[in-house]
């Protein structure tokens, strides 16, 4: 098994003679799966590539650099629990690979510059059925961003990124984040009481968009697996109704499936779809989402925080996860009384 610039395991996906090499590279990641409090957020990124098997770290290797290899200036662009830490440097961190990228994808070509903006540019298609709007941190989103992180450094990040990009022949197709509020993820935990049933529909609105947007060019799209699943084809059957779906590989390491359809008269379509372990470390384009969806839930977070706090100054913030999220709720009680909420409007059921 060849191996990544930084030295972890890159996942071959298994050709099919049949169709020509695809031409664009994808991965979706997610952060806050498991926390008690604040929104799922849903992580994704696509690139055109002048080669299959391209790796992107490789190509990039100019601007950006993988984990493993020497600290340097170029922007490490890993697997978000890489990235940051908590502290003003690993948020910088993150921040810089999170407002490049969303720099680049945007047709302005400049990062969101507050928390606001941020979830503005979520494509319509993408928005959550209970509008973020309705929750009651939403109007402390931040006024500005970055936060840490030394805009003009982001900004020669960009710039930096976008060089390589050129010389490499490699194109950014998107690079974006869904945010699902408590309510919704509730709502949908109402109905299909399964948290891996939610985690699914809620994530196959990202997978259609890439499906729409650029299977015509033929797509390879990695997935980080996230609980025990294997087999996913009749969930991915269900989601893409119009395309035959063959399983190619399904293990305990991977999942592995092909879809084929004609969405126009006359074009084929196609998108490889590998569900893996750790695929952040195996793929630019994951590693990236990673740090996408990780970025705008802490941009969510700090507006959480920043709502309870000024109703009740001593309440220490939290991240959201379980154990800190329950000692959260356990000293809350005066901020919740004057905001009018029960603990069961802000606290997940699965």
């Amino acid at each position: 098994m060849r191996r990544s610039a930084g030295g972890a395991p890159s996942l071959p996906f298994v050709r099919d003679d049949e169709l020509p090499p695809a031409r664009v590279v994808a991965g979706i990641d997610e952060a806050g799966l498991g926390p008690l409090l604040g929104p799922l957020t849903i992580g994704y990124g696509a690139f055109r590539v002048p080669a299959p098997g391209l790796d992107l770290w490789r190509a990039l290797g100019a601007a950006v650099r993988p984990a493993g290899e020497p600290e340097d200036e170029r922007l490490l662009v890993a697997d978000s629990k890489v990235v940051y830490s908590p502290g003003p440097r690993g948020l910088a961190r993150l921040e810089s690979v999170a407002l490049a990228f969303h720099a680049l994808a945007a047709r302005t070509g400049r990062p969101p510059s507050s928390g606001r903006e941020l979830l503005a540019r979520i494509p319509a298609d993408l928005d959550s059925a209970v509008p973020l709007s309705a929750e009651p941190w939403a109007d402390r989103l931040p006024e500005r961003l970055p936060f840490r992180a030394d805009p003009a450094a982001v900004e020669r990040h960009a710039q930096e990124i976008g060089s390589a990009m050129r010389a490499a022949g490699i194109e950014l197709l998107c690079a974006g984040v869904r945010v699902l509020p408590v309510a919704e993820l509730n709502d949908s935990f109402s109905r299909t009481r399964n948290k891996s049933r939610t985690h699914w529909d809620l994530s196959a609105a990202v997978l259609r968009r890439i499906w729409r947007e650029h299977a015509e060019d033929g797509v390879d799209l990695l997935v980080d697996r996230h609980g025990g699943r294997m087999r996913y084809g009749p969930l991915l059957r269900e989601t893409f109704p119009e395309a035959s779906v063959t399983a190619v590989d399904e293990r305990k390491e991977r999942s592995e499936y092909l879809l084929r359809a004609r969405i126009r008269e006359g074009v084929p379509s196609r998108m490889r779809v590998v569900f893996a372990e750790r695929a952040e470390s195996a793929s630019l384009a994951v590693a990236l989402a990673s740090c996408l969806a990780k970025h705008a839930r802490e941009v969510c977070m700090h507006a959480f925080n920043a709502f309870f706090g000024a109703l009740q100054p001593d309440l220490a913030p939290t991240a959201g996860y379980v154990s800190d999220g329950r000692r959260w709720l356990l000293q809350a009680g005066p901020a919740l009384r004057r905001a009018g909420l029960e603990a069961k409007d802000l606290v997940r059921e699965r």
